[in-house]
């Protein structure tokens, strides 16, 4: 059951974002979205007793916001205003993979043969769904699908510099102190340029709405059951919930926004999603057995 809702609430993400950056702007959405999400976790940390242990961790716990929350939510923001939920929810499926790549790069986890062509699969896919998309001149609205695009893969990148950050300098810290922690750091990262990039209209109550929905149920809430499903089915079962995010979100999409799903698009996201799969080991080739002497 957390599984599924966790799929849930990450793949309603890309809708409310959507909602939210049309009026907040990009900027201003991945602020408040962390801002509301602090606000959440940190009594949680209080309640547990964490404080002090956030207090010894605060400047990696900080950092590590920048690059798993900040960067990361401003640019999907930013996405979202050129490109459907749709398109970014399946460009996010490529997290794993990128987080393959830069454990390779640093870390040195020399990923098996395997892995490398799941790598390079998930990628072939990432090229055949964003081709059409590879325009960086502003269309009649002004938007440019291609940075947009870009946006996604660079936000996918700073996710899996995430995690080969914690898995380097956060052994040990308790996950809830990383996850409030993680975003008070995000919080005042985006803080300045919030308040110089903060719309000169004032937003609306459902804008208001979906960016509270947002850091409460979609990073809140959506943190607390990630890290339930970590203790009771570990963390390598628990990455598999990106493959069913994209399903949550293009359903969104399609009910409330009427945005098409083609069969292309279907095609490339299975593209991404096996090689993605093989690139992080979730999925490994069968392997002969050697013959037995008679």
């Amino acid at each position: 059951m957390d599984y599924l809702a966790l799929a849930a609430l990450w793949g309603s993400s890309f809708l409310f974002m959507h909602f939210a950056a049309a009026e907040f702007g990009a900027v201003a959405t991945a602020a408040g979205r962390v801002g509301v999400a602090a606000a959440f976790l940190l009594p949680i940390v209080l309640i547990q007793g964490k404080l002090a242990e956030l207090q010894r961790h605060w400047k990696k716990i900080f950092f590590m916001g920048i690059f798993n929350s900040a960067i990361p939510f401003a640019c999907f923001a930013f996405s979202l205003l050129s490109i459907t939920t749709s398109l970014s929810a399946i460009l996010n499926a490529t997290v794993p993979m990128f987080g393959a790549l830069v454990a390779w790069v640093w870390l040195k986890d020399k990923p098996t043969l395997s892995r490398i062509v799941g790598i390079v699969i998930g990628f072939s896919g990432i090229a055949l769904l964003a081709w059409d998309k590879a325009t960086f001149k502003p269309d009649a609205t002004g938007a440019a699908p291609g940075w947009a695009v870009l946006a996604c893969l660079l936000a996918c990148i700073c996710y899996g510099i995430a995690a080969s950050f914690a898995k380097k300098y956060m052994g040990g810290i308790h996950p809830m102190v990383t996850a409030a922690g993680s975003q008070i750091g995000a919080t005042l990262g985006l803080a300045v340029p919030a308040v110089w990039l903060w719309p000169a209209s004032p937003p609306s109550t459902s804008a208001w709405l979906a960016l509270v929905v947002l850091g409460v149920a979609c990073t809140g809430i959506a943190y607390v059951l990630y890290f339930r499903l970590i203790e009771k089915a570990g963390p390598q079962r628990t990455l598999t919930v990106t493959f069913l995010i994209p399903v949550f979100a293009v359903f969104y999409g399609a009910v409330f926004l009427r945005e098409s799903i083609t069969p292309w698009m279907l095609l490339c996201a299975v593209i991404i999603v096996c090689g993605t799969a093989l690139a992080t080991g979730l999925v490994k080739p069968p392997v002969k057995a050697n013959p037995q002497p008679r």
